[in-house]
């Protein structure tokens, strides 16, 4: 069986040059490299050491070819198949939660509400120790992850180790097709301000995001922000139907050009809006790519939205997914997106000749200028500038370390062990009494962590020590060090209600789940805030966009 299926590899490998369209020479060097490739694999199969994987040595290689291209162009084998209809459609067939690594040990460290995980019981910090009596001792998350998805209707079973009481549980958990909602939230905030939060562009966002938005209207909604902070994009088709739901019909989104001028398109907006005149402010941050710079840089470029927030991430390339046989597929980087000034928003050139095709950053100084549709410059390369840039929030230290540590995560689950239940999400706050407990509870806990001072003070010790000054000033640095550790002990004080924000937010996502973590984030979120008074303001939005 096994020759057999090692036939099939080198049969569908050796089949594989016929599918490329180029030219007579590459047609000639695909073909000898693909000899020289099977040639080696063949002796190793037959001759290495140890026992190997075709399998495993071949998406190894395939991953190593397209890693030297860019960072899209990806290989999906049978075993990750899930993943790839995950990203694509928002399904899959599994339990409903998310995992970690917790030191040696993989963890759940968020059930999703309504979910096989969530109805059977398990909880955030339940220690998995073996699925179908296999151990997970050892495993990544990748490998436990793996295990517990699969088809939907068949039963796992799940033995975790309760971490709040030690506890040994034991679940039968009937898989189902999971179907993460792309807009995972969505409500009337005040002032009749309608939120949408898009978390990812799958073949149904614009069909989601229609839904909340004719909802939201109904409920008296005068003003839209659209918030698109960390949505890494999707289906390109997606943005062009949500853009629709704002502008008029037959207008020009996006526009994709690659090496193949038969596959380039024009995306244009097919129906009648919903409502071409609702103020939107668009929301983004770095980590808002892809389909969301489409949407974001749309917005902008028709002069129909104000952008707030942050420089997104610039990925102005597009993919196609081939179906490949024995169940595979690959997604192939096929051209780059224009959007409607005719900007491309992609910050890395990953074909840079004169740097050995090396990725490199485009740096601003090569940037162009284009006009927006009221004449407001903007410009290509790097992203999606904000109309409105809002404040960087860094946090400090210690919530890093504390976060890092895991110390808010197991004082959650502790707390709501302890608490069955708590107010509403909105207003849900920790209280001096709650922090209080937060503090005995770190006692004996180790959270140790470098300030920026303290490395600078390391930096100087050992400049001085190169220069010989060492040890004259060696009494200060000392006297220094301490000052700095006294001043560090009263960190947990100082930095308290950045601390209670965070724990709060953890708090509340163990009663309820990812909406309430939203809610609970919404109402100290200084975006949102600079949003909601662009939007109250409608001169100053108007102004924005007329670029006066």
């Amino acid at each position: 069986m096994r020759k057999m299926k090692f036939k099939g590899l080198l049969l569908g490998l050796a089949l594989a040059t016929s599918l490329f369209t180029v030219s007579a020479q590459n047609d000639f060097e695909i073909a000898k490299n693909v000899d020289i490739f099977v040639s080696i694999l063949k002796e190793l199969n037959a001759k290495y050491a140890d026992e190997i994987s075709p399998g495993d040595l071949v998406k190894s290689a395939i991953d190593g070819m397209l890693n030297s291209l860019d960072p899209y162009s990806v290989y999906y084998p049978e075993s990750q198949i899930e993943d790839y209809r995950m990203m694509t459609t928002g399904q899959y067939g599994g339990i409903g939660a998310l995992i970690q690594k917790y030191g040696d040990e993989v963890v759940i460290s968020e059930p999703y509400f309504d979910t096989p995980s969530q109805k059977a019981g398990l909880r955030a910090g339940d220690i998995i120790l073996k699925i179908n009596g296999q151990s997970t001792k050892g495993k990544t998350t990748d490998e436990v992850s793996t295990i517990l998805k699969g088809q939907p209707g068949t039963t796992l079973n799940v033995e975790v180790k309760r971490s709040t009481t030690g506890e040994i549980l034991r679940f039968d958990i009937k898989r189902e097709e999971i179907k993460f909602p792309a807009v995972s939230y969505f409500g009337l905030l005040d002032n009749r301000i309608g939120y949408i939060k898009l978390d990812q562009f799958t073949e149904k966002a614009s069909s989601e995001v229609k839904d909340a938005f004719v909802k939201l209207k109904e409920e008296g909604m005068q003003y839209l922000i659209l918030d698109l902070r960390n949505n890494g994009g999707g289906l390109l088709q997606e943005a062009v139907n949500i853009m629709n739901i704002f502008v008029d019909q037959n207008v020009t989104i996006t526009e994709t050009k690659g090496k193949i001028p038969e596959q380039n398109n024009v995306y244009k907006t097919r129906t009648t809006p919903l409502d071409k005149k609702i103020p939107v402010v668009v929301v983004v941050n770095e980590a808002s790519a892809s389909a969301s710079e489409i949407v974001s840089g749309a917005f902008q470029d028709l002069d129909r939205g104000v952008i707030v927030g942050k420089k997104t991430f610039g990925k102005g390339l597009v993919q196609n997914v081939v179906p490949l046989s024995y169940n595979t597929s690959f997604k192939i980087t096929v051209s780059k997106y224009y959007i409607p000034s005719g900007r491309c928003v992609q910050n890395i050139d990953y074909f840079d000749k004169e740097n050995g095709n090396k990725p490199t950053k485009i740096p601003d100084s090569l940037a162009v200028a284009y006009k927006t549709k009221n004449g407001r410059t903007v410009y290509d390369k790097g992203g999606v500038e904000p109309d409105v840039i809002t404040d960087e929030v860094v946090p400090h230290e210690i919530l890093i370390t504390l976060i890092l540590n895991n110390l808010i995560f197991d004082f959650a689950n502790q707390y709501h062990a302890n608490n069955p239940e708590i107010a509403e999400a909105a207003q849900f706050q920790v209280t001096p009494e709650i922090y209080t407990q937060f503090q005995q509870f770190l006692k004996g806990k180790e959270y140790s962590y470098k300030s920026e001072t303290e490395a600078l003070l390391e930096q100087l010790t050992k400049v001085a020590t190169e220069e010989q000054y060492l040890e004259k000033i060696d009494p200060i640095i000392k006297q220094l060090n301490q000052a700095i550790e006294e001043e560090k002990e009263r960190d947990l004080i100082k930095y308290q209600e950045e601390i209670s924000q965070y724990l709060a937010m953890e708090i509340v996502t163990r009663y309820y789940y990812q909406k309430g973590k939203i809610v609970n984030l919404l109402v100290h979120d200084p975006d949102i805030k600079v949003a909601k008074q662009i939007l109250i303001d409608q001169k100053q939005y108007q102004s924005i966009l007329s670029g006066k």
